[in-house]
């Protein structure tokens, strides 16, 4: 396997630790294995059968695509989905429609894996007319395809985070890029006005410094915690608690944030499990109840 990012450092090292063999030959893929759903129940009246279409496209158009210089081995691919709902026909080409992307990533040394991220975005309006294919073009605004890809690259951006410290800020920037040239026409659901957890919000806040505290979490969460919670698990229970600890100094420095409601919305049925019967679960329930108390009764088993 060629290395060409220190996401496939750390890849290669858990590999090795556990005792994997890459053999020659493998084929190299795509970034993505993304599975698209597509909901029209809310339509009535003309037939939009062919929206299924769509759906096959959108689910091409993400997994077939080299999204960045480096090469992924079929067993590296990226796991995501992308939900999307239509929830209005404005026309008959022209829709209005929610977007839920999600990624996941696999948990070193088990068979499981772990929700990085997921997003719901409501306001996306775009045209799609049957037999029109879907052209990448980042110089280009399109209503379809640049939603796609400003979250092809924020999904990228989170995986990459959690293979190294700030290692998706190459993808993060080019999400940005395409957020501001969406504004510069004025889109629907791009303007800094759409709202605090807007997609522009989103990649601001991912970008500026002072959340570097909340991306190097996803880093030392996945990787320290994660990662080695089977193999030194009270190790990883340490660092997930130090991780807890670190995220409590950022809140209070910036309140509440979109970005940073992400990491727990993502986490909060994790998080419990993990420190469950042992030592440090009345010290990790104190945290998590101050940090995220929209989740309590999820935290609650921590003192039951």
């Amino acid at each position: 396997m060629m290395v060409g990012s220190r996401r496939f450092f750390f890849v290669l090292v858990i590999l090795i630790l556990a005792g994997a063999v890459l053999g020659p030959g493998r084929v190299v893929a795509q970034e993505f294995e993304c599975r698209v759903t597509l909901n029209y129940q809310k339509l009535q009246g003309s037939d939009y059968t062919y929206l299924d279409e769509l759906r096959t496209e959108i689910e091409e158009y993400l997994n077939e695509r080299r999204w960045t210089e480096d090469r992924f081995e079929e067993f590296e691919r990226i796991d995501c989905t992308f939900q999307i709902f239509i929830e209005e026909a404005v026309s008959l080409t022209s829709f209005r429609a929610r977007l839920i992307p999600a990624i996941r990533r696999p948990i070193f040394g088990t068979t499981q894996s772990t929700t990085v991220a997921q997003f719901n975005d409501a306001e996306w309006q775009f045209t799609y007319a049957q037999g029109t294919p879907l052209i990448y073009d980042p110089e280009r605004f399109d209503p379809l395809t640049s939603m796609l890809d400003f979250y092809a690259f924020v999904l990228l951006g989170y995986d990459y985070d959690t293979f190294s410290e700030l290692g998706g800020t190459p993808h993060f920037e080019k999400a940005r890029r395409i957020a501001e040239r969406a504004q510069s026409f004025g889109a629907a659901g791009w303007s800094q006005l759409s709202g605090d957890r807007g997609r522009t919000q989103l990649i601001t806040q991912l970008l500026d410094p002072r959340f570097r505290p909340l991306r190097k979490a996803y880093f030392d969460y996945h990787f320290n915690g994660l990662d080695h919670f089977v193999s030194a698990t009270d190790r990883a229970r340490t660092a997930t608690l130090s991780t807890l600890q670190e995220l409590n100094i950022l809140i209070q420095s910036l309140g509440r944030q979109y970005a940073i409601d992400l990491f727990f919305s993502a986490k909060f049925q994790e998080l419990p499990f993990l420190f469950e019967g042992s030592a440090l679960s009345s010290q990790a329930y104190g945290l998590l109840v101050e940090l995220d108390p929209s989740h309590l009764s999820d935290y609650n088993m921590l003192v039951q």
